[in-house]
């Protein structure tokens, strides 16, 4: 029997259901399976002599990867978004609900939806593939599992477990799978149809928690349930900073699972599933979403096609060459040869992949064979042997433009004639590395963010002279490294830190004029920052802002200048977390967290502590001096679009994800609104605050970004 993406067959009282949708290379849960599904189940319902039901993919790398987010914003009213949730819920009550056993066969991501699918079932075998990766991670879209996901995850692993899947988003790979509970048993792909086959007989069953003696303990009684849900609330409320609705409504939603009767539950999670959906916060997250797929899936140029890049050399063995080089070896799947003027440097690079492989390993994401298989991707050396073949070289030495000319040099006389010289350079000009190429057309910037490893960004700065098949062969590289990648213009400090520089001068400014730094670091973490501008001055190096502040005051004027007063933390010799002391002292110990503010940075910089203003004109004068720049960077062609803009801001700065970016900001502000206060602000601080031409022009024409 098939309805449209689901076709059922019966072999031997054994039912086999596979899930296939039409015109897709993944599947994804979508508004019509419903009807589908209630066509399947009812011929399912009638068959008495079937033993047990299989659910298995029909694609080659997918079980279901969740649902299809483009339902969400067809539900106009809070009323369409929870039939949706309800819908979800009838279907996957009356697969639970079979009189045989139900086993989901998963290879590939089980995530969203589709693992509140196979949590409706009575058993779960799972791949030991690599690609097979279990979680709900909803929230990272502004919502709560709303096919039963909050109810039926906790009573299978416990509270604590799927409390931290849930409000953390996190995937589970085969191995933690098993051990927390969420599947039975992982085979080899090989024979997965044949192991989920021999659950055929087993009885149906009710989901039970396998608990350690002191989690029974804490979730086995209405005290221990009370402490677990107060304590995960402030936990969340600390890292959330109240601006992301949906970890509380995750955390009400089990609770319910508990206190309540499954009817109530269910009805809450729909209701709170629906509001969420409503909320301007998932909105933003996503149309985010749908903006990186898309970003992902640009062609810049038609008719010129990447060549697949498998072959690198990165130069320096310093903490962003060691990390270019590990996210080359371990997600672009290239050969990797590291050159440092010293085998200390080489041997750190090395010892610096071993380390984040082995913390891999130890949490059971891959095995010993996948590490060692891993390492030997990388190899080092002092000289340029074994470098003769690279494809694509990646330039991680010090901001010193002669000694980036010099490696450009070099290259081109140890390497192929096709060989890609990519700069990571953070401010220096690459049409000034290319000046002297013999090849300048091979010659691109790729601005990495540290930590390589853990920051998305990745900035593609193509000169005049750079080829078209250099930058598309470079966006293909970044996106092999699992990059998000923007194309931007070869001006001074690009765009992420040309829009990052004066936030910081301006946090700057108000130190200088008495505001705590504590106060000025918690108000922009309340804003929705990841770190505070102070914290992120200290971890980047004070010395490191210091020598791009002279490039950009240069090349854009006065409004760049940073405030003088800050050379004295040069001379004092306070870097920041490098050397132990910057705004903060820094403990040595490593597993020490405590990081006071140094007050004796108040006597240094001559400043007298005044009364704290209020948090929205910290943030208004940080914020706004960014949001000015933006404009003027997307008016200027130094990013090709909004989006780009947002996009950059989000995943190089961490601009707070649940307003979009900076040009979604703008647009929620108002563009007159946003000029307005702009121009009070020049006239209370300066031209800095002046707003640019191209606001002036979308405030007279009532324009927006975004349509």
């Amino acid at each position: 029997m098939e309805a449209a993406n689901f076709s059922l067959s019966i072999e031997a009282q054994l039912g086999l259901l596979k899930i296939d949708v039409q015109g897709d290379s993944m599947n994804t849960l979508k508004a019509e399976f419903g009807p589908q599904l209630d066509v399947i189940l009812a011929e399912l319902e009638g068959q008495s002599q079937l033993r047990a039901l299989v659910i298995y993919s029909g694609k080659p790398d997918s079980f279901i990867a969740g649902a299809d987010i483009s339902m969400l914003d067809a539900c106009a009213t809070e009323q369409a978004a929870q039939a949706l949730s309800q819908a979800g819920h009838q279907v996957f009550a009356r697969l639970a609900g079979l009189p045989f056993p139900v086993i989901a066969a998963i290879h590939g991501p089980c995530l969203g939806g589709g693992l509140e699918l196979a949590l409706a079932c009575d058993y779960r075998v799972c791949s030991t593939a690599e690609k097979t990766n279990l979680g709900l991670p909803e929230v990272q879209l502004g919502l709560l599992p709303g096919g039963g996901g909050t109810q039926r995850l906790p009573k299978l692993i416990g509270l604590q477990r799927a409390l931290e899947m849930m409000l953390t988003g996190k995937q589970l790979r085969p191995k933690q799978a098993l051990k927390s509970g969420l599947v039975d048993e992982i085979v080899p792909q090989s024979i997965l149809l044949e192991a989920a086959k021999k659950y055929v007989g087993k009885p149906k069953r009710k989901p039970k928690a396998k608990l350690s003696l002191l989690s029974r303990l804490l979730e086995g009684n209405p005290l221990g349930r009370q402490l677990l849900f107060s304590q995960v609330s402030k936990q969340t409320l600390n890292k959330t900073r109240g601006n992301y609705p949906a970890p509380p409504q995750i955390i009400a939603c089990v609770r319910s699972s508990v206190e309540q009767s499954a009817e109530r539950a269910y009805q809450q999670e729909a209701e709170r599933f629906a509001s969420l959906v409503m909320s301007p916060e998932s909105a933003a997250l996503r149309r985010l979403f749908f903006a990186v797929n898309a970003l992902k899936k640009d062609q810049l140029f038609a008719g010129v096609s990447p060549h697949p890049v498998e072959r690198v050399a990165v130069l320096g063995g310093g903490l962003m060459g060691a990390g270019i080089a590990f996210v080359s070896a371990t997600k672009a799947k290239a050969q990797v040869r590291i050159k440092d003027v010293s085998e200390k440097g080489v041997a750190g690079a090395l010892n610096y992949a071993y380390r984040l492989l082995d913390k891999k390993r130890r949490r059971r994401f891959i095995s010993h064979a996948q590490l060692q298989k891993q390492m030997s991707a990388l190899s080092g050396t002092t000289d340029f042997s074994g470098m003769s073949n690279a494809q694509m070289v990646v330039e991680a030495v010090f901001e010193d433009l002669p000694l980036k000319q010099q490696m450009v040099a070099d290259i081109e006389q140890h390497c192929q004639p096709k060989t890609i010289f990519a700069s990571n350079t953070s401010s220096l000009p690459i049409a000034q590395i290319a000046v002297n190429a013999a090849r300048p057309a091979q010659v691109i910037g790729l601005h990495y963010f540290s930590p390589v490893e853990k920051m998305p960004l990745v900035e593609i700065i193509p000169h005049q002279g750079t080829s078209e098949q250099t930058i598309v062969d470079t966006l293909q590289f970044a996106r092999q490294q699992g990059k998000t990648a923007i194309v931007v213009k070869d001006v001074a400090g690009f765009y992420v830190n040309r829009i990052l520089a004066p936030y910081i001068n301006e946090a700057a400014r108000l130190l200088l004029e008495g505001q705590a730094v504590e106060h000025i670091d918690k108000t922009m973490l309340d804003y929705g920052f990841p770190v505070g501008p102070m914290s992120l001055l200290d971890e980047v190096g004070i010395d490191v802002g210091s020598k791009i502040a002279p490039i950009l005051e240069a090349e854009f004027g006065a409004r760049f200048k940073a405030p003088e007063a800050f050379a004295k933390l040069i001379e004092d010799k306070r870097l920041g977390k490098k050397n132990g002391r910057g705004f903060y002292l820094y403990s040595k110990h490593k597993k020490s967290k405590a990081k006071p503010v140094d007050h004796a940075v108040y006597k240094l910089l001559g400043v007298t502590p005044q009364p704290a203003i209020e948090a929205s004109q910290v943030s208004e004068r940080c914020v706004y001096m960014m949001l000015n720049e933006a404009a003027r960077c997307l008016d200027e062609g130094v990013i090709r679009s909004a989006r780009d803009g947002d996009l950059g801001a989000i995943f190089g700065i961490g601009f707070p994800p649940f307003l979009g970016g900076p040009f979604r900001a703008m647009d929620q502000i108002g563009i007159t609104r946003l000029v307005d206060q702009l121009r009070a602000m020049e006239a209370n601080y300066g031209e800095r605050f002046r707003p640019c031409e191209s606001l002036l022009k979308m405030a007279e024409q009532e324009l927006r970004y975004y349509p």
